[in-house]
């Protein structure tokens, strides 16, 4: 199948990621003129290379004397300072002439139109994976030498780069800065947004080849794709029951051992599943995410919807392999069965 938007969605850089790059390619910039304006002078005592040229950054960044009224940040120069304001008015005058995205950077744009053509002129000596831009190759070597400049001052976590930093700081201040105009859901990442917004639009980007059915992540569908082949490679240990996914057999597993360890804390129920104590607690939130696409009836539960969506559709799924009789809810089927069971006298 088919990726829909290869641009957007697997190669293109969001606004946090460009940020990374232009700060990145601003230290770059600096370590280049260090370079050049460094030579040895005889007697002197030699330092590192790396000692030298971290040495001559701060010497040179002492000297930076424009500063960005809106962060604080300071610049080397006036045009270094206007190209970083334009991270706070969110100018982009830069165009993609093949997808139309916009760059707040003439380098960005450079960079992004290699998507397009497919140049990868940086190649990794280790693994041979080629790459469209220096920087990104430096940030891949991370992978090989196991380096994690990036540290949280909160855990001591560590991590490839600022961009994954930033985000992982929001755990500790809990900031969800996007949010779906829907319902008023927040969410860390503009990437879990956008996949959030699909319950919403109804969108489903991956179909399955064997009966149609629909799934707004690959992965899903990849997990639904077991019930097809009828594979179940996880067993259960106490009573040899298979299941097609991890998560099944360890939702199975409590059946054995008792254990509901979530646990609400508006009534004190307890569920043995994070997810069934999601769905309870929109019993209290009032939370109704899901909306019939036919008309403003809306639901806690996506289940719910797709029931009462059948009748605006009229699909009856449910067929009775007695009579032909055919009904919208599998409890319904069960029901009219009941009609069919011959009652045996009692012995």
């Amino acid at each position: 199948m088919r990726d829909l938007e290869p641009c957007r969605m697997k190669h293109t850089e969001d606004t946090e990621e460009q940020t990374e790059m232009m700060e990145e390619n601003e230290d770059s910039e600096e370590l280049s003129e260090v370079e050049e304006e460094h030579h040895d002078i005889p007697g002197e005592k030699h330092l590192s290379c790396s000692e030298t040229k971290k040495t001559m950054l701060k010497k040179r960044r002492a000297k930076k004397s424009y500063t960005c009224t809106q962060c604080g940040k300071s610049l080397i120069n006036k045009q270094q300072l206007e190209l970083h304001m334009r991270m706070h008015t969110g100018e982009k005058p830069f165009t993609c002439d093949q997808c139309g995205k916009n760059f707040s950077h003439k380098q960005n744009h450079k960079h992004h139109m290699k998507i397009h053509t497919g140049e990868k002129p940086y190649k990794c000596d280790q693994c041979g994976t080629g790459f469209s831009s220096k920087q990104y190759l430096n940030i891949h070597l991370r992978v090989h030498t196991g380096e994690k400049p990036f540290t949280c001052n909160q855990c001591g976590n560590s991590f490839t780069r600022k961009a994954y930093l930033d985000l992982h700081m929001r755990l500790h201040t809990g900031e969800k800065p996007h949010w779906c105009d829907q319902c008023g859901k927040s969410f860390t990442q503009s990437a879990h947004l956008k996949r959030h917004m699909l319950i919403h639009t109804g969108q489903k980007l991956y179909a399955c080849d064997q009966c149609d059915k629909t799934f707004f992540e690959s992965s899903d569908l990849k997990k639904h794709l077991t019930i097809h082949t009828k594979e179940k490679p996880h067993s259960c240990s106490a009573c040899g029951k298979s299941f097609s996914r991890m998560q099944y057999l360890q939702k199975h597993q409590k059946t054995h051992t008792g254990v509901r360890d979530h646990m609400c804390f508006e009534c004190g129920k307890t569920f043995t599943s994070p997810n069934g104590l999601k769905m309870h607690q929109r019993i209290h939130t009032g939370e109704k995410p899901y909306k019939c696409s036919h008309c403003d009836k809306r639901f806690n539960q996506s289940s719910s919807k797709k029931m009462h969506e059948r009748i605006h559709s009229s699909e009856k799924p449910y067929t009775c392999d007695q009579c032909g009789m055919r009904f919208r809810h599998k409890a319904s089927l069960k029901c009219h069965m009941r009609i069919h069971i011959e009652k045996k006298p009692h012995k």
